[in-house]
């Protein structure tokens, strides 16, 4: 126990587990805590005694089970081992951590997702900028940045870490601007010296300067880069040669996407549960390279066309070759996570079986190669020249592994016969004793006469030859007796003695010379480590373009022509979510949307609620996104003027947490819009002042609007949906503005939704219709229409409260012909026409059943 509280000392923020044995154990709080987020039984140790302690350990074979289920809940786990073998030592073992895993610091299966990258992220909030840099070490891949708080925050909703470094000192800050829900750490403020990151940086890379990676100039950046090469010190992690580079992540390269409207499209994650984000339609990768990079495209458009048009191209090109994309799609189902065993080779954590599965991945390169090689399309014979065969290390892979060998090193059985002659000759001692010996046994019979001659074993002698008291005066005298018996005699020969050392220390001597020969082969791999990365990265790529051109087939979408113009035309656009969620036989209704800088730059679309204003302002963007990450899009035509911002107000939520109310989270996310405009902006803003009173709303959207109109710099391409009819009046002022409204249709006392865009403002929200669908009670339903006819006959004006006044009052005691329902008004009517006096029998019943028709159609409504 002193042993552990002084390892325990040094980690204090670690959970420890401490090898005994055959067991990993931990102690007092940590036992309790792992007992609960394991589900194992927690014991005491020395109980009742003044030195008890609580424990809870799990057999040392299970690390793998139970390691994982740790770090997904946030804890950070210290694992100490035996650092001598206990046959050797007299006492205590010694011991030390030889790694601490965190839940951004791991190369387990079982941590990490297939299809996601495990991010380690450090922040050093600077006087003017803030820096950032992210790594995931079971990739190698190392980024860095400076900028804003707001660019940073974006930043990390986009690649969401799965822990964060900051200083303690800053630690009030960082709670203050950033999510608080990140797994988190504090380092002491000495680690955020530039002098100690650029050393760190410098040294790592063995390079005289930062100029070749080109984050020279990004001191803050350069600060957080150093952090996490520290942090990787601290956590015993060594062997990092597979970071062989760091690149920057620049800002102005990319499309602007805020935080607001990274979530309020929906791209990575959904914003409710059963919601299905936009990654999950695009998603047809079938490596883990390509599923990982498909996400950083979706979050990082490009703005850069010349960049949009090859991937756009090769697209095009792999949808006209169908037979290419399914050859190229074949091959690349048969490569496995290339870029995570490669780092495993890196860091010396590599099994047998995964080191079959590398090769077996490396073979598959090689069809992928020759076929983009032959395609004809440039893009595609550009990255075939970039793939590396390694024909050398297949080879010694496939020489030297046996092909079916196990995950584990310890069980044995992993390296091919001819490979090391003792290890050959100890198979065949530990494999095929019992011949030996049978071997052995007759050829002695053989020599001596002694025909009843048996070799046997037991634990006090080991092997022994046994001769029958007839047969004793036979008995060579080289011979050595080790027992008498009542009716034999029991020998041992020098042969024998050789043979049974042989024999039991074979297996130990075959674990060895198998261990060391796998850690040589692994060791000589590690020179491959850069070549095999490029091929990971290249098949990454074909992956994502692969997987466009399944999705543009199978969708039926079309190639977008992205241009320097500054014009959005979109012909017959769909949302391509909503679209893969509609029943069966039930088609997505299109819409044409133009927006441009000279005529049309701001459409107010008016309609009702639930009519579709919604989905068509983020299928817009969701349409120019997917062009400037070089996938074909859900439209018959697009033209996309290159977009170097886009911005949405599309929803809204309380953040309870801050005090902030749905309102003020709207006046901030617009805020941050207005803020930022740019000439070349997309603006999407989706019923804006609904959270206040109908005057503030209607005065906010109307300065907004008019705002984005008359921006001395920026013309920004405006979507803004809304349901006050009054912002209609803007287009007769304001030139560049257009009234457009989805249609609906009017049947009797029934709406139907068109979800058609059309010219022109709409009047009516039909919101009360749509209180009805929702299942309202009827008499709030018939009195909100009553109310609705009131204030529509007299337009109140904000200084008229005499109007208020008048509003008919509610009678809590309704006649059935005085209630204000549309079914009853007819039904009043029809009694209206009627004269009792001269009706006949026939006629009464006539109007008794167009009443009863007049009934089930209410009913139905």
């Amino acid at each position: 126990m002193k042993q552990y509280n002084a390892i325990k000392t040094k980690h204090p923020g670690a959970l420890l587990l401490f090898r005994v044995g055959d067991f990993y154990e931990t102690f007092g709080e940590d036992a309790i805590k792992a007992a609960k987020i394991l589900d194992i039984v927690l014991t005491k140790r020395g109980n009742g005694t003044a030195s008890e302690v609580a424990l809870a350990g799990f057999p040392h074979h299970s690390l793998d089970t139970y390691l994982p289920k740790l770090v997904r809940a946030g804890q950070r786990v210290a694992i100490c081992d035996q650092l001598e073998d206990p046959k050797m030592v007299k006492g205590i073992v010694k011991r030390g951590v030889t790694e601490l895993v965190t839940p951004g610091v791991s190369f387990n299966d079982q941590v990490l997702e297939r299809k996601s990258n495990n991010y380690l992220a450090a922040l050093h909030i600077g006087r003017d900028q803030t820096g950032i840099a992210f790594l995931d070490i079971s990739t190698g891949e190392f980024i860095t940045a400076q900028g804003n708080q707001e660019y940073v925050r974006k930043l990390l909703q986009n690649f969401n870490p799965a822990e964060i470094l900051f200083c303690k000192r800053a630690k009030e800050e960082f709670f203050t601007n950033f999510n608080q829900d990140y797994c988190h750490y504090a380092l002491d403020e000495w680690v955020f010296g530039y002098d100690f990151a650029y050393e760190n940086l410098t040294r790592h890379f063995n390079t005289a300067s930062l100029k070749g990676f080109g984050i020279e100039n990004l001191r803050e950046g350069i600060i957080a880069a150093g952090c996490i090469l520290h942090y990787l010190s601290e956590t015993q992690h060594h062997d990092i040669k597979h970071i062989a580079a760091i690149s920057r992540l620049e800002e102005d390269k990319y499309v602007w996407l805020d935080k607001f409207t990274v979530r309020n499209l929906e791209l990575i994650y959904p914003q409710q549960a059963e919601g299905i984000p936009l990654i999950q339609i695009l998603d047809q990768t079938v490596t883990p390279m390509g599923a990982r990079l498909l996400k950083k495209w979706v979050v990082l458009p490009l703005k850069e066309i010349s960049q949009i048009q090859r991937r756009l191209d090769t697209v095009e090109a792999l949808i006209k070759n169908q037979e290419l994309l399914q050859d190229v799609v074949h091959y690349l189902k048969q490569i496995n996570d290339l870029e995570r065993l490669i780092s495993k080779v890196a860091v010396k954590r590599i099994n047998p079986r995964e080191l079959l599965q590398l090769s077996r991945a490396l073979e598959a390169l090689l069809p992928i190669k020759e076929l983009m090689a032959y395609s004809n399309i440039p893009a595609l014979q550009k990255l075939a020249g970039q793939l590396a065969p390694c024909e050398e290390l297949r080879e010694e892979i496939k020489a030297k592994v046996k092909p079916d060998a196990p995950m584990l090193t310890n069980l044995g059985n992993i390296i091919n016969n001819g490979i090391h002659e003792e290890l050959d000759e100890l198979r065949k001692i530990a494999f095929s004793g019992k011949d030996y010996l049978l071997q052995l046994q007759q050829r002695e019979a053989k020599n001596t006469g002694i025909t009843s001659l048996k070799i046997a074993y037991n634990k006090v002698f080991g092997y022994y030859l046994e001769v029958t008291h007839a047969h004793k005066d036979k008995v060579p005298q080289e011979w050595i007796r080790k027992q008498t018996l009542v009716n034999a005699e029991r020998y041992i020969t020098e042969e024998l003695k050789t043979y049974e050392e042989k024999i039991l220390n074979a297996e130990d001597r075959i674990f060895s010379i198998e261990q060391q020969l796998f850690n040589e082969l692994v060791l000589s791999l590690a020179d491959y480590v850069p070549q095999i990365q490029q091929n990971a990265k290249v098949i990454g790529m074909i992956d994502c373009l692969a997987s466009f051109a399944s999705t543009a087939v199978q969708f039926n979408y079309v190639k977008p022509d992205v241009n320097e113009n500054k014009v959005l035309n979109i012909k017959k656009g769909r949302h391509p979510v909503i679209e893969r969620q509609l029943p069966l036989g039930e088609g997505y209704i299109p819409n044409d949307i133009l927006l441009d800088t000279d005529e049309q730059q701001v459409m107010v679309i008016t309609g009702p609620n639930m009519a579709g204003k919604s989905a068509l302002l983020r299928q817009t963007a969701l349409i120019v996104l997917m062009a400037q990450i070089g996938s074909f899009v859900p439209a018959e035509a697009a033209e996309v003027g290159i977009i170097d911002k886009i911005f949405t107000r599309v929803g809204a939520s309380d953040n309870l947490s801050r005090g902030e109310s749905t309102f003020m989270v709207e006046m901030t996310e617009t805020a941050s819009i207005l803020n930022n405009l740019s000439d070349r902006s997309l603006v999407l803003m989706d019923e804006i002042g609904r959270g206040t009173s109908t005057y503030d709303g209607i005065s906010i959207a109307w300065a907004i609007v008019e705002h984005l109109h008359n921006h001395p710099k920026s013309r920004a391409k405006t979507l803004f949906a809304t349901h006050y009819h009054e912002l209609n009046q803007l287009a007769e002022d304001l030139p560049r503005v257009r009234n457009y409204n989805v249609s609906v249709k009017e049947a009797g006392d029934k709406i139907l939704f068109m979800r058609k865009l059309v010219p022109g403002g709409s009047e009516h929200s039909f919101g009360i219709h749509v209180a009805q669908m929702a299942g309202m009670p009827n008499d709030v339903v018939i009195r909100a229409n009553e109310i609705m006819h009131h204030l529509e006959k007299d337009k109140i004006s904000k200084g008229d409260g005499k109007k208020l006044s008048q509003m008919p009052k509610q009678k809590l005691q309704l006649n059935m012909f005085e209630l204000n329902d549309p079914l009853m008004i007819k039904i009043r009517e029809l009694f209206d026409k009627l004269d009792i006096n001269t009706i006949t029998p026939v006629e009464a019943l006539l109007k008794l059943n167009e009443l009863k028709m007049l009934s089930n159609e209410g009913k139905q409504v």
